[in-house]
């Protein structure tokens, strides 16, 4: 949410049962030390991106 785009690395354990595509919702950790990379550590499914939203957590 600080509005940096940054290339995101996808673990392993997620790589090989879940797809990510532009435009999932997801939470990326920054790198300490490259700013502008980061690991993904979880994807919101599509029930949990529209209760963000109704909760006011997401600009929708």
């Amino acid at each position: 949410m600080d509005g940096v785009v940054r290339m995101g690395r996808i673990p392993g354990s997620m790589k090989k049962k879940t797809w990510i595509r532009e435009g999932d919702v997801v939470i990326a950790v920054p790198w300490e030390f490259q700013n502008e990379k980061a690991d993904v550590i979880w994807k919101y499914t599509r029930p949990q991106v529209d209760w963000l939203e109704r909760k006011g957590y997401l600009k929708g």
